[in-house]
């Protein structure tokens, strides 16, 4: 746009301006004009000026249009918009000047009168092509292409993996991969991306397939487990503050989810619950960290080789006890205690003696101001996470009471004492809070805390403490209870984790480690303890890089392929600098804390001296007291400071001595050596504490009660029994005046109560189970020795058993194949969502993310043996394989994949991740397209089966008839002649009567008339001449709406029946009849019932072809019995019509009921890790209860449930009253009107057959005629309604019924569940796998659950009818369960093929568990009648027997008879109601 105002200088504000329009004409297109116009100019203006300049006809209607191409869009002006002011808006460079090929201009084109204009509306262009636009033509700057995968960039440098980072870091997408291995950039800020949708999106997902996730290699590290049947573990890796802890908790998290397939053992909410407690007792908030692990963990889920957790095992790494005592400015004591002081009650604040977190020593360096309500709700999250560990109220209490008085030993106070040597301890209120808490004497603590024992060769001597000394002690005694607390809790979270059969069976397992360790740190002030930190992270950072370089690389060139090295940085050198023998700087430290005159400064100068030459070991001036290493992350310097005794802090022996006086046994549980030998010292020490205290106890109890003494049997008393016989004890001992001994009071015997109740509960603690947890943690255990008197063996040191520990762990690691996850801090302040390149880039360099990616893209991520290869691909290799080399490499050329994607080596083939999935797709294919054949030719087998029958049966009706025709021929010769004589002996026998009847009127006789006799059989109440009658189908076919009339007619049916002396006829009927009962009792739906049919079909079975004759006569008697159950139903209808129409149209209404919001299925759902709800993006903090929806799993609160405007996406619309739609190949939820209802076509064929079909032999097994189902199939696609099925054979339905359900766009049994129903068929014990697959049944949308209910329930009555039909439940299970439970068309048909048994399994549990259920019911019912039978008899004899006439005196007599009667009348409702 210029402006210009005569010959001056173009400026912005003047008034003429020009503008470029282009019309939109078929004459003359893309051809513009260039307009001088006003500033003011409005669009009618310019119209006109535009039509003018280029000539057009001004007669029509004509718009102004804006046109930004890249942007999709288009604007009309109206009349009065000024097109300048427009043009102010676009981009710099577009208002000067502005042609077509910028994509911003004015458009003319002709429109309507009312101002709309006709032309396609424009594509909506994508937002990368719009930015891609502006960039080309120079408006925007040029942004980084997006690349979720950092080996797919098209220039590896370290700066393209930067700015790609941090593009993606900018739009909220912290992940990202390089192949295999997930780099996570910590936003220091909750995303929504954890809630339960994202862990089923990334369900059995292909890595990479998806946007980069955490869950994403959770599942890879799952299904890979379950597909090679080898151990898994998930590296974590990165600095302190780059969001390990968190990442940890996330893949836990997903691991729990994808194994909780149909049924929970309780470990996975164990492994949820340990992690809280964990985090609260173990992270602390540091300087580059809100939340970090001041603790290393390595969480190992074992999993039985179907899927299922099988247990789980914790291992925790040298826990910083220094933490407790001292610390940063900057940075907090443990969580526990803040949670503990802020979020406890008033009542539980009295209990525990608590203080305001100021008041206390150990925590007075930080104020509690902004976040005191997070604290309490994370002290409830911590109190039902240890809920879910196990902890019991008592146990909990407990620990609280360990914690107030570690603090309250932080706030002892020491003063010289005024006369003689030693300190004063004090103040006295602290001491005896801490002697309540630990329940020892305050003697005892005082002398522990200013004095100290030790022995000579002679003697025993007692020294008290310096000042200096006396501080190092209370200190030393805070960390070491609290380090024994820790390891308690770590060993009880053990326990609940471990799986019992364990101890009693081996069976094949798999795992998946979850290695949460310490990350790398360099604080202002570095001790031991980052000093050991930093050691564990050399050796993760070497694993690595054994893992990611070096092994594959010698890999390759073992296989001989062709490669080139890439070089990596190696840190072998710093290691050896650590832990070389003798000279490593670990062992010089052991050396060191051997010797009694050492000192810190000789231990440096050993250091100095051993490692001068060292490029590791950096050497420092003379008088600073520290050293540095240059580690792989860069150089630190650490302060030798409390190296000696920080590396040899063990609990002091008189502390000890002192946890051991306390009449707490929890607290002498924490501070033994070996639990095992604590807990069974524990045991025997109640147990003759029980023993003493019952003597005494009964000795007394015999002296005052010399006669009842022979009736007591102590084994038969309970617990109530025992603290009854206490009570009597002491209640007698103090009648003699003696006072009460200690080990007769209540505190023994709760005590011994404890014991016995602690065996009485599941899940706690015994000695097999915990000496089975010791061998598996015998490393931690076995150098937990305590410094005792009696000793000179000294236990090992911290660092020795560091390094123990750490060996462990990389062994462990080793065994399995590694998942790694690179955690990145983004920034070194804490600060939500902001990137600081340079320390993210000094993260990429000293972690090697460029060597990483760079031999991730140009190495092979799928290798196979040569046998692997072949048995994989078998179905795409030739038949006969000689030379597999060969052959291997003539498939990957013939499928056209380039040479520099595969290498053919020595004993292994290799590929890229791309190049296997195309392979995998080709296999797909082929197997799909081999079945096909297989079904082509099997079909074609069967239908060359039935047309060799077919013709068979045809050439034997041929000769049939020929032998039929010829004998119907001479039939008619021979009955000509038979007609004949008949006709002629007529003839004569006419004569002959009338010559007869002559000779009688001549003679006059006389006639009489013979008596007729009654034949009738007595005991037989229907007479064989009795005919059916033809119409009698009219009254059989009654159609029955309604449950109560339903009802009537069993308790009618039931009256009739009568079992004495019964003729042949009535046997059947009794037998029928009862079995009709059977039917009504058990009938699933009421509005399709016509049973005349269906009690003919059980007639003719009970009488078979020997009492064939019998047949008319009971369908006789039952007809006469239905017509006056009818009479009496149509009399008592027309008396109460209007209750019947209030009951069906509350039933109408109430089937109009939505079933919930939108379709949504929600159940409730406990949080583990924080989450956000779907519906008003707040918050969901763990441990919160939410609801969530099993089919779309959308997770929201329950206040959000009524502002629910999103339909669930794993429902599709019902179909509307009176809507007309097809019936097959329909989704589910389209063919019901109601959540609850049954498809109307599927319901008309099961109540068919079950009326009609039960006895017919192979019922599902034999296949019905082709062509009948066909059109079959075509009358109930056009109106089901009107169709009669009594005219297709039953067959055909059976098959219709099979093909309705194969058709279904998903079956019954959704695609999302049908793993979930694998791993419970896998699972070991008969209950365990009832129990899943029912739980899994109640994730089902309701029309597919109320469907399947009415298919399993129909499969019930079919196999009860076995020996009829001969169709077992397994034999149903094996028809049914491809139709109902089919695996997805995406799944490898080869391992498809391997779950048919467990999918038949799962159905036949389901018909075998309802089969019970129905006989189970069927005989309450049964038992429920017989009682009723009872009672009514005894009232028609109470009724038969009494006396109508009484005299006055009998006026009590008969109110009692009066009485008897209304309670048997009352027994009679009751009976039937419940029945």
């Amino acid at each position: 746009m210029n402006v210009t105002n005569g010959k001056a200088t173009s400026y912005r504000d003047e008034a003429v301006c020009t503008l470029q329009i282009y019309p939109r004409f078929a004459i003359k297109p893309g051809q513009g004009c260039i307009l001088r116009v006003p500033k003011e100019a409005t669009a009618t203006t310019v119209i006109k000026t535009a039509l003018a300049t280029l000539g057009m006809d001004t007669s029509k209607p004509y718009v102004l249009v804006e046109v930004q191409e890249y942007g999709g869009e288009e604007w009309v002006l109206q009349a009065s918009d000024q097109p300048v002011q427009r043009v102010l808006l676009w981009p710099r460079k577009a208002q000067d000047k502005h042609p077509q090929s910028d994509g911003y201009f004015f458009a003319l084109q002709e429109g309507s009168y009312d101002r709309s204009i006709q032309y396609d509306v424009m594509t909506s262009v994508r937002q990368e092509k719009v930015a891609q636009g502006l960039v080309n033509r120079g408006f925007v700057t040029q942004q980084p292409q997006e690349y979720d995968d950092l080996c797919n960039l098209p220039e590896l440098t370290e700066e393209s993996i930067l700015g790609t980072l941090r593009h993606r870091f900018h739009k909220q997408k912290i992940y990202t991969f390089a192949r295999n291995i997930l780099i996570a950039v910590n936003p220091f800020k909750f995303l929504p991306i954890y809630n339960p949708r994202y862990v089923k999106m990334y369900e059995n997902q292909t890595l990479g397939k998806l946007e980069p996730h955490v869950f994403a290699i959770a599942d890879a590290a799952f299904h890979t487990m379950l597909n090679k049947k080898v151990n898994q573990c998930i590296v974590i890796s990165g600095e302190s503050g780059s969001g390990k802890t968190q990442s940890a908790n996330f893949l836990i998290h997903c691991l729990t989810a994808l194994s909780q397939k149909g049924y929970s053992s309780g470990v996975e909410r164990t492994i949820l619950g340990a992690g809280p407690v964990l985090e609260a007792f173990g992270n602390a908030k540091t300087a580059y960290n809100n939340n970090s692990s001041r603790f290393g963990k390595f969480v190992q889920v074992n999993y039985l080789e179907s899927g299922v957790v099988r247990g789980a095992v914790v291992e925790k790494y040298l826990l910083e006890k220094c933490r407790l005592v001292s610390r940063g400015k900057t940075e907090r004591n443990y969580h526990v205690f803040y949670y503990l002081l802020i979020g406890a009650s008033e009542e539980e604040k009295d209990e525990f003696k608590l203080l305001c977190p100021e008041k206390y020593h150990y925590l007075r360096e930080v104020t509690l101001r902004t976040d005191q309500a997070e604290m309490k709700h994370e002290f409830r999250r911590l109190h039902q996470a240890m809920e879910m560990v196990g902890f019991l109220p008592p146990t909990k209490k407990q620990i609280f009471s360990v914690l107030s008085a570690i603090l309250y030993l932080g706030n002892v106070t020491y003063e010289p004492k005024v006369v003689g040597e030693g300190l004063k301890v004090g103040p006295e209120s602290v001491l005896s809070a801490i002697s309540d808490l630990l329940k020892v004497k305050v003697e005892l603590l005082v002398e522990a805390l200013t004095t100290r024992k030790s022995m000579t060769a002679n003697d025993r001597l007692i020294l008290p403490y310096s000042f200096s000394e006396a501080i190092t002690a209370r200190d030393s005694m805070a960390q070491s209870l609290y380090s024994a607390l820790f390891d308690w809790i770590v060993l009880r979270i053990n326990h609940a984790l471990l799986n019992k059969r364990d101890l009693e069976e081996s069976v094949p397992s798999l795992s998946i480690g979850v290695l949460d360790i310490f990350g790398f740190e360099d604080f202002k002030t570095n001790s031991f303890e980052q000093f050991c930190i930093n050691y564990a992270n050399e050796q993760l950072q070497y694993y690595c890089n054994q893992r990611i370089f070096k092994l594959e690389q010698e890999e390759y060139m073992a296989e001989g392929i062709t490669w080139h090295n890439i070089d990596y940085p190696d840190n072998t050198g710093c290691i050896s600098l650590f832990c070389k023998k003798p000279t490593g700087l670990l062992y010089l430290l052991d050396e060191e804390s051997n010797f009694p005159q050492a000192t810190d400064s000789t231990l440096l100068e050993k250091f100095k001296q051993q490692h001068q030459d060292n490029p590791f070991f950096v050497q420092t001036p003379v008088g600073e007291p520290a050293f540095v290493i240059r580690h792989f992350a860069g150089k630190v310097k650490y302060q030798i400071k409390d190296f000696r005794e920080k590396n040899t802090d063990h609990m002091r022996p008189d502390i000890v001595a002192l946890l051991r006086s306390s009449e707490c046994s929890y607290l002498r549980q924490l501070i033994g050596a070996n639990p095992v030998a604590v807990f069974r010292w524990g045991i025997l020490r109640a147990t003759i504490r029980t023993l003493a205290v019952f003597n005494e106890a009964g000795r007394r109890w015999a002296e005052k009660h010399p006669i009842f003494i022979s009736f007591l049997n102590i084994s038969d008393l309970g617990l109530g029994s025992i603290r009854e016989l206490h009570a009597k004890v002491l209640q007698s001992l103090k009648q003699f005046g003696g006072e009460v001994p200690q080990k007769l009071r209540l505190s023994t015997i709760s005590t011994v109560l404890n014991v016995i109740l602690l065996f009485s509960v599941q899940n706690l603690i015994d000695s097999h189970s915990l000496k089975f947890i010791m061998g598996l943690k015998q490393h931690n255990w076995a150098t937990r020795s305590l410094l005792h008197l009696h000793t000179k063996k000294k236990p090992p040191s911290i660092s020795a058993q560091f390094q123990a520990s750490l060996s462990k762990l990389l062994e462990t690691l080793r065994k399995a194949e590694p998942f790694f996850v690179r955690c990145i801090r983004s920034n070194g302040d804490k600060r939500e969502m902001h990137f600081d390149d340079a320390l993210v880039l000094q993260q990429l360099r000293y972690t090697g993310m460029l060597q990483t990616v760079r031999i991730r893209r140009s190495g092979y991520g799928a290798k196979f043996t040569f046998k692997e290869f072949t048995d994989q691909f078998r179905v795409l290799l030739p038949k006969e394989i000689s030379t597999p080399q060969q052959d291997i490499t003539n498939l990957l050329t013939k499928m056209g994949l380039p040479s520099s994607s595969f290498q053919i080596g020595r004993t292994k083939v290799f590929l890229k991740e791309s190049e296997r999935q195309i392979l995998q797709e080709a296999l797909h294919k082929e197997v799909m397209r081999s079945i096909i054949i297989l079904q082509r030719w099997f079909r074609a087998c069967l239908m060359r089966k039935q047309y060799l029958r077919e013709r068979e049966g045809i050439i034997t009706i041929q000769v049939l008839f020929r032998s039929w025709r010829y004998l119907r021929q001479s039939y008619r010769s021979r009955a000509a002649i038979v007609i004949q004589a008949a006709w002629r002996r007529s003839k004569e026998r006419t004569e002959y009567l009338k010559k007869r009847e002559k000779l009688k009127a001549q003679i006059g006789s006389h006639s009489y008339s013979p008596r007729v006799k009654n034949c009738r059989n007595p005991t037989i109440k229907i007479s064989r001449a009795t005919r059916v009658q033809e119409k009698w189908n009219a009254s059989l076919d009654r159609e029955i709406t309604d449950s109560n009339e339903l009802r009537q007619l069993d308790e009618f049916l039931g009256n009739q029946v009568c079992v004495d002396e019964l003729s042949e006829t009535e046997k059947i009927f009794f037998l029928a009849t009862t079995q009709f009962r059977d039917t009504i009792k058990t009938m699933y739906s009421i509005s399709l019932l016509f049973f005349g049919k269906c009690y003919q079909t059980r007639v003719s079975s009970l009488a078979g072809l020997q009492k064939a004759l019998e047949v008319p006569l009971v369908i006789n008697l039952f007809q006469s019995v239905l017509d006056g159950f009818i009479r009496g139903e149509l009399k008592r209808l027309e008396t109460e019509p209007c209750k019947v129409k209030e009951r069906n149209r509350r039933k109408s209404k109430r089937d109009k009921c939505p079933d919930g919001p939108l379709g949504h299925l929600f159940s409730t759902y406990q949080v583990t890790i924080m989450q956000s709800c779907d519906q008003c993006s707040s918050y969901i903090w763990g441990m919160e209860k939410a609801f969530m929806c099993s089919s779309c799993k959308m997770v929201c609160h329950k206040k959000c449930l009524s502002k629910i405007t999103v339909n669930c996406t794993g429902q599709c619309d019902r179909k509307k009253e009176g809507e007309q739609t097809l019936h097959f190949s329909v989704p589910l939820c389209a063919l019901v009107r109601t959540a609850e209802s049954v498809p109307f076509v599927m319901e008309k064929m099961l109540v068919h057959v079950e009326m009609n079909g039960l006895y017919t032999e192979g019922i599902y097994r034999k296949c019905g005629s082709a062509c009948r189902a066909k059109e079959l199939r075509h009358i109930l696609e056009k109106d089901p309604q009107a169709v009669s099925l009594d005219n297709y054979p039953i067959h055909t339905i059976t098959g219709l019924v099979k093909l309705w359900l194969r058709e279904l766009p998903e079956p019954l049994i959704t695609y999302s569940l049908y793993n979930d129903f694998l791993y419970a068929a896998d699972l070991p014990e008969a209950s365990e796998r009832v129990r899943a697959i029912y739980r899994k049944l109640d994730e089902l949308p309701p029309s597919n659950f109320s469907t399947l209910e009415r298919l399993i329930f129909h499969l019930v009555k079919v196999a009860k009818e076995e020996t009829h039909n001969r169709m077992s439940a397994n034999a149903l299970a094996i028809v049914f369960a491809p139709c109902i439970l089919r695996c997805p068309d995406s799944s490898d048909p080869l391992l498809s093929m391997k779950d048919i048994n467990k999918t038949t399994l799962c159905v036949e549990i389901l018909i075998n568990e309802q089969t019970r259920c129905y006989n189970q019911k069927m005989e309450e019912i049964q038992q429920l009648e017989n009682v009723e039978a009872m009672a009514i008899n005894q009232l028609k004899l109470r009724r038969q027997n009494t006396i109508f006439e009484r005299p006055k005196l009998d006026s009590d007599v008969a109110s009692m008879e009066r009485e008897i009667e209304k309670n048997l009348l009352e027994r009679i409702r009751s009976i039937k109601k419940e029945k």
